[in-house]
């Protein structure tokens, strides 16, 4: 059991970081080019890729490259579902505290 957590613990630092929740997101509805995230995100090609490695590394993404291209995609659709859920948490929360909710947006 030690080892699961551990495992857990690993894949759950993606969850830790503003800009790879963003990637992900991001990557809700199917695969992406390094350049169509940057142009989504407006970060730089050295830290998106430094954020996908890690993604990578994790096992939540794949990459595939075509071409110039690589192309990136999330290894498991409940990686969403998981997401989505700490984010309808932290909404609750939020609303039941009485914060602003405007730049909070969960998509199905």
């Amino acid at each position: 059991m030690r080892e699961l957590y551990k495992i857990h613990a690993e894949m759950c630092k993606v969850f830790s970081n503003p800009t790879r929740l963003e990637i992900l997101n991001l990557l809700r509805d199917g695969e992406m080019s390094v350049t169509e995230l940057m142009e989504k995100t407006q970060l730089s090609q050295a830290n998106i890729s430094q954020h996908l490695s890690i993604m990578k590394a994790k096992g939540i993404v794949t990459a595939e490259r075509r071409g110039k291209n690589i192309y990136y995609q999330l290894t498991h659709p409940k990686i969403i579902k998981a997401f989505d859920t700490i984010r309808e948490i932290l909404i609750e929360r939020l609303k039941r505290n009485g914060k602003s909710l405007r730049s909070c947006r969960v998509e199905p």
